[in-house]
């Protein structure tokens, strides 16, 4: 049994593959801006390689694999097109992974705080979490455009603990990508990387300081790391 997790804890968790699969209408809405092009629909799972930059950085990853980058003004209008209908369609197949809910009701009653650090888009993250039911667990969610600098800035998670008015000292950053693993070291935090993530790199080779498979390991892993 996990022992008790200091009061007020601040864990920082990452969005997209760390808290939710939200791969599948990000596929859909890539491909849905590339079928407009003439393009062929890329693998969902070579798309959930390119998710953890942001929009503009999966439009070009999806450009660039489905038969190269467009003109510029091209571009931008592709970004605009991808932002709009997934604004329209982000909590369509979107879920929390299995055990998201049960364990930040268990760590919220063990007095933890909680915050969110995304690169993507401050607005549709919170839509996301809102539509999803959990963004009340989180006193701050901190998105790519919120800040002057985003993942793997440490601004960017230090950023978001001030958000959710919590110290550096005894916070802990979960991710799943090594935006996320670069960001907690350059930020002071352990990090706890997930495995069934967005990343082309096994997390067990991300250096993370601890993995988990599934969010029922959480509280012991976090309450490892006090």
């Amino acid at each position: 049994m996990a022992k008790s997790i200091m009061r007020r804890r601040a864990i920082v968790f990452d969005l997209d593959g760390t808290l939710v699969d939200s791969a599948p209408d990000l596929v859909a809405t890539l491909n849905n801006v590339l079928a407009r092009r003439g393009r062929a629909p890329i693998p969902a799972e070579a798309v959930r390689a390119m998710i953890g930059n942001g929009a503009r950085a999966l439009v070009l990853c999806g450009l660039e694999a489905s038969g190269g980058l467009l003109a510029p003004a091209e571009i931008d209008l592709t970004v605009d097109e991808f932002l709009a209908h997934y604004e329209a369609h982000v909590a369509d197949l979107s879920r929390p992974f299995p055990g998201v809910v049960e364990a930040l009701t268990a760590l919220a009653q063990d007095g933890c705080v909680f915050g969110v650090c995304t690169n993507k888009i401050e607005r549709f993250s919170v839509r996301l979490l809102e539509a999803l039911g959990i963004a009340h667990y989180f006193a701050a969610i901190v998105g790519g455009d919120s800040l002057a600098v985003r993942k793997p800035a440490a601004g960017h998670v230090l950023g978001t603990l001030a958000r959710m008015g919590a110290a550096r000292a005894g916070a802990v950053m979960i991710g799943d990508s090594s935006n996320d693993i670069a960001a907690a070291r350059a930020a002071g935090l352990p990090i706890i990387a997930v495995s069934f993530g967005y990343t082309s790199v096994p997390a067990a080779e991300l250096g993370a300081d601890k993995v988990i498979h599934h969010f029922a390991e959480l509280a012991q892993a976090v309450a490892e790391l006090a």
